[in-house]
């Protein structure tokens, strides 16, 4: 569609017609003109000689092709001054949201059924699986990337849009797929490595959630932890798991509970918190906390392709008013 940068301009059309009707008319230097008895004889050799300019004998005759040709000039000219434009339709642009790195602990102790929601039980995976993927959908304008980790730490998807791919995976994902153990502090390195790409630290996160504690991998939780202090990038943690009057049955067997006092420091070196979920609907709730920690700007903005075209009217206008010159030296000359 066309539209005009300056459409105030054409007020500027008036200027002409206002010049014509109301200033009083030119006058010699010598006082008025002599009247000639003979102008109307003048007036009808002019016509029929085919003249561009026609003779203006009085108020009450009709205006000149001159001023016509003049006028249509000015009004290429306001035209241009206008600055007509050829815009495309409005696109939205994404918003600016956040880079979330989600790290998740699928050893096999994630298979314990200690969870239960609307009269189900769910293994803690189960209970994972529905909850990241609510909120991965919920985070509309954000960067999503998932790390899954046991005995080994694995980057699955890197930081994308493609909400509906990582979904895929949380969904396929299965408890002892990447080992029986738990190395966190590999888990959290394989997350800061693949931020550090990235400028705006600000706009980061990482979430991990882990049921255990980290008893695997080459590197310790205080390496780990010296590494995040060294990145601007919020670290939330979030332990998993019902207490119960197992746990040292459990432990004599190999499997761990949370070590929570690791994931609270390791939160409040980077600034970020810890949550404790005993269960599905406090893990529901911990994720709607971070989602509303970590809001998206909603605003929406805009961008429109916007071309010039103000050059078209003023070469029209240049071109006439050449043409006109040129004619009204052709008469005088003739």
């Amino acid at each position: 569609m066309i539209v005009f940068a300056f459409p105030w301009a054409f007020a500027l059309l008036l200027l002409p017609v206002a010049f014509y009707y109301i200033l009083p008319p030119i006058r010699g230097m010598s006082g008025n003109a002599l009247r000639v008895p003979f102008i109307d004889d003048l007036k009808r050799i002019s016509l029929k000689s085919g003249g561009l300019w026609k003779v203006n004998a009085g108020a009450n005759e009709k205006i000149s092709s001159k001023f016509i040709i003049l006028y249509i000039i000015w009004g290429l000219l306001c035209l241009a001054a206008a600055r007509p434009q050829i815009a495309d339709e409005p696109q939205r642009l994404p918003n600016e949201g956040r880079d979330i790195m989600l790290v998740l602990d699928i050893s096999t102790s994630m298979l314990e059924p200690d969870f239960n929601l609307g009269g189900r039980t769910l293994t803690r995976l189960d209970a994972v699986k529905m909850t990241v993927a609510d909120f991965v959908q919920k985070r509309a304008n954000d960067r999503i990337g998932l790390i899954l980790f046991g005995t080994r730490a694995y980057l699955q998807s890197p930081l994308t849009y493609d909400k509906a791919t990582v979904r895929d995976i949380l969904f396929s994902m299965k408890a002892g797929m990447a080992g029986d153990s738990t190395s966190i502090g590999d888990a959290l390195a394989l997350a800061l490595k693949n931020t550090q790409t990235f400028k705006n630290k600000k706009n980061q996160v990482i979430i991990l959630l882990t049921d255990g504690e980290n008893n695997d991998g080459s590197l310790s939780m205080a390496k780990a932890m010296k590494l995040a202090a060294q990145e601007d990038v919020k670290i939330y943690t979030i332990g998993v798991g019902s207490p119960n009057l197992f746990l040292k049955m459990l432990s004599a067997v190999g499997l761990h509970d949370v070590d929570e006092n690791e994931l609270k420091k390791l939160a409040e070196l980077s600034k970020g918190r810890y949550f404790k979920a005993a269960s599905a609907t406090d893990l529901q709730k911990v994720y709607q906390m971070i989602d509303a920690l970590e809001a998206s700007n909603e605003e929406a903005r805009f961008v429109q392709k916007v071309d010039e075209i103000y050059y078209i009217p003023l070469a029209i206008a240049w071109i006439l008013a050449l043409i006109a010159t040129l004619m009204q030296r052709s008469i005088k000359n003739d």
